[in-house]
């Protein structure tokens, strides 16, 4: 199974650490997103996307290369996020139509905490400081074995 992993981690690589524990499990190719451009997706099985939430979503650099992407790209995919509060799957909705107006078939999701220290959270140090720690990685990689049990 030939899988990439398309992701964005922009403050404290929470995001990153998280993409780098589902690859070492699906043995994935990871590229940041800045690292893809007119990227040809057809020639992998499955496609994973993950960003930080920020304003209650996934980076808007992910949706625009969403935007465009085309027929040929229609494949099982999965969406993962770091956030600074709990529940965070909650915010993956504007992603998740995106990909399902693509016609993608979106196998699973995965959220944990990050360490967040954006607008007055900087003032106090931020919150979830040693987030992602490793139970959050170990769940990363028990998220990344169900993927592959759905491709």
């Amino acid at each position: 199974m030939k899988s990439l992993i398309i992701y964005i981690s922009v403050h404290h690589k929470n995001t990153e650490k998280i993409a780098e524990a589902i690859a070492e499990v699906l043995q994935s190719e990871i590229k940041k997103l800045n690292e893809v451009f007119d990227e040809d997706l057809s020639s992998y099985d499955m496609v994973g996307f993950g960003s930080g939430i920020y304003m209650w979503q996934h980076h808007k650099s992910i949706f625009n290369f969403v935007d465009k992407m085309t027929d040929k790209d229609r494949k099982p995919v999965f969406i993962f996020s770091t956030s600074g509060t709990k529940g965070g799957i909650k915010y993956h909705k504007e992603l998740r139509n995106k990909l399902l107006k693509k016609n993608c078939y979106i196998i699973g999701e995965f959220n944990c905490l990050g360490w967040d220290s954006v607008g007055p959270l900087i003032l106090v140090g931020g919150i979830n400081k040693k987030r992602p720690n490793e139970k959050d990685l170990e769940d990363a990689k028990r998220f990344a074995l169900t993927l592959k049990e759905k491709v």
